[in-house]
C-alpha cells in the first residue's frame, strides 16, 4: 500500500523547517566573516578586545607598527617632569680697592735748640774744574732730621749732571772739619736769627747766605715751595744750587728770561715766577746755562 501524501498544509510546514535549517549555518558564519572584513579594513583594534585577546594574538596580519625606541625599564618610579630653575652664574667677586694710605703730614717745628750737630762724613771731591771748595753739613739739634742723611743728599745734589760741578764751575768735597764753608739746616726761628746777623730779614720762610756759609730754613727743606711745581726733594736741589751759586761768586739774582721758559737757578723763585717754569738746576739737559736778566 503506497504512502499517503502529506497534506498540503503539513508539507508547507516541513518545507519552511528545512528552509530554516539551511539558513541557520549561514547566520553562524556571518560573524567570522565580519571580523575578517574588519581586520582587512584596519580594524585590528576592535579585534584586540574581542574575547580578551591582544592585537598580537590575532590570526590576521596587523598593520606594521610605527617603530619606537623603548626606554630602559627600571624599578624606580618615573619622576614627574619639573621645571629646572636656572642655576645662578658663578661670579668672581672683585676685590675691593685698598684705600690709599693718607700721606703722613710733615710737621716742622718752629724753633729748636739753637745748637748744631756736624755730620761725621766725608767723600771724594766731585767736579772737573775750578778751585776745590770743602764743605761740612750741620743740622740743628732736637729735630727729626739726620745730619748724616742730609750730608749724603747734599753730596748727591752737588754731583748731579746738571749742577755746578759737572760744568767746570767748581769742585766740591764733603768733610767733617777744616771746611771752607758750612751748610746749616735750622728751624725757622733759628734761621731768622742767623740770617739777621747779616742784616737779612727772612720772615721765617727764606734761606740765606752768611759770612761762613749757607743757612737753609727747615720748612723749605721739608715742604718745598708753594711756587715750585715739583716734590720737596727736587726743591732741595734748587736750595743748594742757588746758595752754593753765591758761594762760587755769583752774587746777583736773575729774573725770568721769558714766558714759558725755565727759571734760572739764581732766580728767587719762591717770590714768584713771572711767567717762567719752575726749575731746580743751573743747566738744562743739553748742558746750556740757564740765565736771565740781572734784577738785584
Amino acid at each position: 500500500m503506497g504512502k499517503r501524501a502529506a497534506p498540503a498544509g503539513r508539507r508547507g510546514t516541513q518545507s519552511r523547517r528545512r528552509a530554516r535549517g539551511r539558513r541557520g549555518p549561514v547566520r553562524r558564519l556571518a560573524l567570522p566573516v565580519l571580523v575578517l572584513m574588519t581586520l582587512a579594513l584596519g580594524g585590528g583594534a576592535a579585534l584586540a578586545h574581542f574575547n580578551g585577546r591582544t592585537a598580537d594574538d590575532a590570526a590576521a596580519p596587523a598593520p606594521e607598527p610605527t617603530p619606537v625606541t623603548e626606554a630602559p625599564t627600571t624599578d624606580a618610579p618615573t619622576p614627574r617632569p619639573t621645571t629646572a630653575k636656572p642655576k645662578p652664574k658663578a661670579t668672581t667677586a672683585k676685590p675691593k680697592p685698598k684705600p690709599k694710605p693718607t700721606p703722613k703730614k710733615t710737621t716742622v717745628p718752629q724753633s729748636g735748640a739753637g745748637t748744631f750737630t756736624t755730620a761725621q762724613a766725608s767723600g771724594d771731591a766731585v767736579g772737573t774744574g775750578g778751585s776745590l771748595r770743602r764743605y761740612r753739613v750741620q743740622v740743628e739739634d732736637g729735630i727729626e732730621l739726620s745730619a748724616h742723611g742730609a750730608a749724603a743728599e747734599i753730596q748727591q745734589i752737588l754731583a748731579h749732571p746738571r749742577s755746578w760741578a759737572a760744568h767746570g764751575r767748581g769742585r766740591f768735597q764733603l768733610v767733617s772739619q777744616n771746611a771752607d764753608f758750612v751748610i746749616r739746616i735750622a728751624t725757622p726761628d733759628t734761621a731768622d736769627a742767623l740770617c739777621a746777623r747779616q742784616g737779612l730779614n727772612t720772615h721765617g720762610e727764606l734761606n740765606c747766605e752768611t759770612a761762613d756759609g749757607v743757612v737753609v730754613n727747615l720748612k723749605r727743606w721739608m715742604l718745598g715751595s708753594p711756587t715750585f711745581a715739583g716734590e720737596a726733594a727736587e726743591y732741595r736741589h734748587l736750595i743748594i744750587n742757588h746758595e752754593v751759586g753765591h758761594e762760587i761768586g755769583i752774587r746777583q739774582h736773575m729774573g725770568c728770561p721769558g714766558p714759558g721758559k725755565p727759571a734760572p737757578a739764581m732766580m728767587q723763585q719762591i717770590k714768584g715766577l713771572n711767567g717762567c717754569r719752575s726749575n731746580a738746576f743751573p743747566y738744562d739737559e743739553d748742558g746750556s746755562y740757564i740765565t736771565g736778566p740781572i734784577v738785584s
